[in-house]
């Protein structure tokens, strides 16, 4: 596991605060997917819970994995009573029990890919269904995104995370619905997009900016001058493109990993 996957646990409670969660629409399409009631799923890096509290809520008996100490102690904080939380990094998890949905909330580009479908098969039961859901948070207005990666640029050349696999952009399937594709263990793979739109103060989008891997890794002194440099070209409300692109794959009846 990198050390940007590693990265998140002193900001645990700023995680909290400014990423924004998930919607009913996104629990209804995987449940769609599914076809028949899930009643048990598994979290891949839950974070502080997002993703736990949407499946969590609507009755799913929902495991919660997350190898970051701090990022659990913030989830442990918010989710129902009854959600069970190991702390494990998705290669530390052994085959056991079988869920019906495993599913990674923009956490599944910090696993391991050897072996990752293999392993990720066998934690779900024959027909189970996988979900990756998550995207890049981005200004809504050309003219402030243009404003922020100048000021950005002395730090930090890119913020964003590259695909994974090397899927360019412009193609119809992303990563991981491409690795997905060519796995044996998967089948019925689909993507789909959920629009999201959120406004934030200048300050919170800075906060959320303390979130982002990219400026975590930088030395503290250039994170701090990057953050100030960026708010100094922010209007005082921003628009944000925040959708969530959702992956769904049907574990085959016949694998056996």
């Amino acid at each position: 596991m990198s050390g940007r996957a590693l990265s998140f646990g002193d900001i645990a409670e700023a995680y909290e605060r400014f990423r924004p969660g998930y919607s009913m629409e996104l629990f209804d399409r995987v449940m769609g997917y599914a076809g028949q009631p899930v009643t048990t799923a598994l979290e891949i890096g839950a974070g502080t819970g997002k993703a736990t509290r949407l499946f969590a809520r609507q009755g799913v008996g929902v495991t919660a994995t997350e190898p970051d100490g701090a990022m659990l102690a913030e989830l442990r904080k918010h989710v129902p009573a009854g959600v069970r939380t190991v702390q494990a990094a998705f290669e530390d998890l052994r085959p056991g029990v079988r869920y019906g949905l495993v599913y990674a909330a923009a956490a599944l580009h910090w696993t391991s890919p050897e072996g990752r479908w293999s392993r990720m098969a066998a934690l779900l039961e024959p027909g189970g269904v996988f979900a990756s859901f998550g995207g890049s948070i981005r200004l809504a207005d050309p003219g402030v995104a243009a404003a922020v990666q100048a000021a950005r640029e002395p730090f930090l050349e890119s913020d964003e995370i590259p695909s994974p696999d090397g899927t360019p952009p412009e193609h119809d399937m992303q990563w991981p619905g491409t690795e997905l594709q060519r796995s044996e263990w998967f089948t019925d793979v689909r993507q789909s997009v959920i629009e999201r739109r959120v406004t934030m103060s200048a300050p919170d989008y800075i906060g959320h900016l303390s979130t982002v891997s990219a400026y975590l890794i930088l030395p503290a002194a250039e994170r701090e001058q990057a953050f100030d440099q960026i708010m100094r070209v922010l209007p005082g409300t921003v628009g944000l493109v925040a959708d969530v692109t959702l992956h769904l794959a049907r574990r085959c009846q016949d694998a056996s990993p």
